[in-house]
């Protein structure tokens, strides 16, 4: 996962409705336990982490596209040679899969932010917690909701 500074030097504040002031926080900032939790500078602070790490993973997708790294070799005469290269292809194709499932939930976690409804869970309306949010910021449940979604998935799985 990245890290915000980079974005920071460039940009340190962002008006955040019509009629309202600006949130300005240093490049060094990080959300803070004795603050308010999902105060205006949190809110701020993860979606430039989200913007961020949208970027990122867009610029990697589209190079890994682009470059050729899914190229076709299919035109090889030895059959373990294409084989291969089918397996490489099918392998990067899922990881692409899997990060274009992860823009869209940064994309649902930046929506949440913009309702303020960011940091809390979705099940039981609680603080997720500053320190999930950092680990994750596309979390939606509090480690207990999560914990008890995961258990009954496991539960179906096994019948």
């Amino acid at each position: 996962m990245p890290k915000i500074s980079k974005l920071l030097v460039k940009k340190t504040s962002t008006p955040l409705k019509k009629g309202k002031m600006s949130i300005k926080i240093s490049k060094t900032y990080e959300p803070k336990n004795t603050e308010k939790y999902m105060c205006k500078k949190h809110q701020f602070f993860f979606k430039l982490k989200l913007q961020v790490w949208k970027k990122e993973i867009v610029k990697a997708n589209n190079e890994a596209l682009y470059n050729g790294s899914i190229d076709n070799n299919s035109a090889s005469a030895d059959i373990v040679d294409q084989a291969s290269s089918y397996t490489d292809k099918t392998v990067e194709m899922k990881a692409i899969n899997r990060q274009i499932k992860l823009i869209s939930k940064i994309d649902k976690a930046l929506l949440r932010i913009k309702n303020e409804t960011y940091g809390f869970c979705a099940e039981t309306a609680e603080p997720i917690g500053l320190k999930r949010l950092m680990a994750r910021p596309v979390a939606e449940l509090c480690i207990a909701a999560q914990e008890k979604h995961e258990k009954e998935e496991k539960v179906y799985a096994e019948n």
